[in-house]
């Protein structure tokens, strides 16, 4: 599969409906290019039966329960377009009330897509999913609304942003005049099909930084939240043409590869702290590809055999950034069965649970929950028992604090009933999100 998102963001044909596909098989084995809580001071659990009590950090009975809420090419919301506001916020609302009938705590709203908002921001235009036309207001304000609603029916709202990720094509033409984008032309490389923000200029880290807490000053989030892409998935027989800031700015770099993970560590490093500066409650999440390197690749890495890894492949040295107590919690896209031979689930969960032992960064495991019941994956997903399953292995190891369902619509559609049967195997109750910050 070849991906758009954090989460493998599928263009189907051009221009078409993508099926946003996190991190798949063909990832694991053929390196083909995949892709997605903080309690703070608002309250926003607060109405979840079996809250945690006051003593420690982590209750026992704490976790997080969440789902993503795609919009890049309206994947999850608005379900096209242009719809009037009355039904893109009646559509929201149902998932917000889908999350609490699942007994779920935390929605992960991806509020910046492509660089865009779905906010009135200073930086940059209203993303095109809403009105069907990049700049266009939609004459409501989804995130301020998705912040309310959810802390009014005791749910955490994430804000989901993609750092880099410009256009889902390569012509800056398209963008509308005003973009920064075309504003400043410099600033963005054309790489498998899309368009992306240059790492590698200390101007861009800046403004992707800008843009994005401009959210965090705005509304009362509880976490900030990024997926997997930073640098691009690699793309056969593509480069990604970054040599002249390499020249540059990567003199005092071994090679180029250091040079990269060394621009995204800036990144994370740099709103980490801006985030605290602002609003110490606010959380800082990120949820990456669910292998960082494999124990061939590096004694340390996981047992698996995957075509991605993210520290080699990604520029994205996720391990370093728990251990450096930089985020405040991590979600590895888990996104395989058990069992399954280049990625298992069953070896994957406790390598990361092993990562985040004795540090201060919470673990919780992004769920394929989008392959349950899709007869195009094999036979484990076919099974309504393998979420459940996944769960009640999860269980066996203390650092997993709670999991997060990609994506919404299947937490609505639900093909096969393996998340009814999951949530009725162990959800018995709400409960609040482990306490971040």
């Amino acid at each position: 599969m070849r991906q758009i998102g954090r989460r493998g963001f599928v263009a189907v044909t051009t221009g078409a409906l993508t099926s946003l596909a996190m991190a798949g098989d063909a990832v694991a084995t053929t390196g083909a290019a995949g892709t997605t809580g903080a309690a703070g001071t608002t309250g926003a659990a607060a109405g979840a039966e079996g809250a945690a009590g006051s003593g420690g950090r982590h209750s026992a009975r704490s976790e997080l329960r969440g789902m993503w809420l795609a919009t890049v090419v309206n994947r999850d919301w608005p379900s096209k377009p242009g719809l009037p506001v009355a039904e893109q916020r009646a559509e929201l609302l149902k998932f917000l009330d889908t999350a609490v009938d699942r007994k779920l705590n935390t929605v992960v709203f991806q509020v910046r897509p492509t660089a865009d908002a779905l906010w009135p921001s200073p930086f940059e235009p209203w993303a095109e999913c809403l009105t069907g036309v990049q700049g266009k207001d939609p004459g409501w304000d989804p995130l301020g609304t998705a912040v309310k609603e959810a802390h009014k029916r005791g749910l955490e709202l994430h804000a989901w942003f993609n750092p880099y990720r410009v256009a889902n094509h390569t012509d800056p033409s398209r963008l509308i005049p005003s973009h920064p984008a075309r504003k400043h032309p410099e600033w963005i490389l054309p790489y498998g099909g899309k368009l992306y923000y240059n790492p590698g200029i200390p101007e861009v880290r800046k403004f992707v930084q800008d843009a994005m807490l401009d959210a965090v000053r705005r509304y009362d989030i509880d976490a900030v939240h990024w997926d997997d892409y930073f640098y691009p998935y690699p793309v056969a027989g593509q480069v990604f043409d970054d040599d002249a800031q390499y020249a540059r700015y990567g003199g005092s770099f071994p090679d180029k590869a250091s040079w990269r993970r060394d621009n995204t560590d800036r990144l994370v490093r740099e709103t980490a702290d801006r985030i605290k500066q602002i609003k110490k409650h606010v959380a800082f999440g990120i949820s990456p590809f669910g292998v960082w390197r494999n124990i061939a690749t590096d004694p340390t890495g996981s047992d698996t055999k995957a075509g991605v890894q993210t520290y080699d492949d990604l520029y994205a040295d996720t391990r370093k950034w728990v251990k450096e107590g930089w985020i405040d919690y991590i979600t590895p896209q888990v996104y395989w069965n058990i069992g399954f031979a280049a990625a298992d689930y069953a070896k994957l969960v406790p390598w990361w649970s092993e990562v985040v032992k004795g540090t201060d960064v919470d673990l919780y495991i992004g769920e394929a929950l989008y392959k349950a019941g899709d007869p195009a994956q094999p036979a484990p997903w076919q099974d309504v028992a393998e979420v459940s399953r996944h769960l009640t292995f999860a269980k066996q190891y203390p650092e997993v604090r709670g999991h997060c369902y990609f994506s919404a619509l299947e937490c609505v559609h639900d093909k096969n009933g393996a998340f009814a049967k999951a949530v009725a195997d162990h959800y018995t109750s709400r409960v609040r999100p482990p306490r971040q910050g």
